[in-house]
């Protein structure tokens, strides 16, 4: 069953993978109820699912005014065919779905970011849906993801308001706004602080909530390298006794600029691998929780050109200075349930590093 606190709603899966969520139909749902003269904005890196891409024309058909930005390298060929005129190779599935949706009169952008466009949002009215989520097949039914969803006029407006300067065309460095402020808003009962990368500097906000830490750091990211620091705030956090334990991609994990060799030479921290066999496709989540009382969802992988260059976002829930006792109490339900599927990827597909 999803997490749920009032307008909150978190989804853990795929249920294909033994997830206790499925994560297409949330998706699908979103955009099904998106009605005549409603504005959905949808800002993803690929789109190569027949069911969502036809639930985004189906709106269009209501009346929907439909604006959709996704990356380009989905859309290239590796080479030039033989004949360009024909239909065929790599990615031809997100190919055929993006002229689906141009035909259905929807404005689709590929984007200007020569690094990576990696967003996974939509926004509708006052609610948002972001997470780790691609919206393909193998996103929704191999790789272990989630799916946040909020229901607030301030959230969905931080989100509007990205969504804006990606039209624009401002896209990794080139959207860096010295004077826009990260907003902080209590939904239910609960913190939510909304990220953009580049121009919140989302790794800076991570590193933070770990030195704060008291007890203990579990995580689930699917790439994490060196030129991040937040192995560098995780060690500090061992070595000041915070328990931290981590599950990374196995392929991910094992390249040579990957953080995670660091972290295992400095012993102390328990780190594991999964993914990538037995028809488990990535561990693709961004996820972390700290002391069973904060949790960071969200696009946001550990690297340095995430944190500078590429389109991200993240959402960080709860406040591990809160003070009030409901919060603490919905807050934390949040975290436990988060770190139990971190539980669960470790035990049925985890393996020491």
């Amino acid at each position: 069953m999803p997490i749920r606190q009032g307008k909150i709603t978190i989804h853990l899966g795929p249920q294909e993978q033994g997830g206790p969520d499925d994560l297409m139909q949330p998706i699908v749902d979103f955009i099904d109820s998106a009605r005549r003269r409603q504005s959905l904005m949808i800002a993803v890196q690929e789109i190569d699912h027949e069911p969502i891409a036809r639930a985004i024309i189906r709106a269009r058909e209501r009346g929907v005014t439909i604006d959709v930005v996704i990356e380009q390298s989905y859309l290239l060929n590796d080479r030039i065919p033989a004949d360009p005129m024909k239909a065929g190779g790599r990615h031809e599935i997100n190919r055929m779905l993006f002229s689906a949706l141009l035909r259905s009169k929807i404005d689709v952008k590929s984007d200007y970011n020569t690094d990576i466009f990696h967003q996974k949002f939509m926004v509708l009215g006052n609610r948002v849906l972001t997470g780790s989520t691609n919206f393909t097949t193998t996103g929704v039914t191999k790789n272990l993801n989630h799916v946040v969803e909020v229901n607030d006029a301030a959230v969905a407006n931080a989100y509007k308001r990205e969504f804006r300067e990606i039209k624009r065309g401002n896209f990794g460095k080139y959207s860096v706004d010295r004077e826009e402020k990260p907003k902080e808003v209590s939904v239910s009962g609960v913190r939510v602080k909304p990220l953009f990368a580049p121009d919140h500097a989302p790794e800076m906000e991570i590193m933070k909530q770990i030195l704060k830490a008291r007890e203990r750091v579990d995580f689930a990211v699917f790439t994490f390298s060196e030129s991040s620091g937040i192995d560098d705030a995780l060690l500090a956090a061992k070595d000041r006794g915070v328990q931290v334990r981590g599950v990374l991609d196995s392929r991910q994990a094992n390249q040579r600029w990957a953080a995670s060799h660091g972290l295992k030479a400095a012993g102390g921290i328990d780190l594991f691998v999964a993914g990538n066999r037995g028809g488990l496709g990535k561990v693709h989540h961004k996820l972390m929780t700290i002391d069973d009382k904060l949790t960071i969802w969200g696009s946001f992988n550990y690297t340095g050109p995430a944190n500078k260059t590429n389109d991200e976002n993240i959402l960080i829930i709860g406040d591990l200075e809160e003070t009030r006792a409901s919060a603490r109490t919905a807050q934390q339900r949040i975290a436990l349930q988060a770190r139990e599927e971190i539980d669960r990827i470790v035990t049925d597909f985890g393996r020491h590093f």
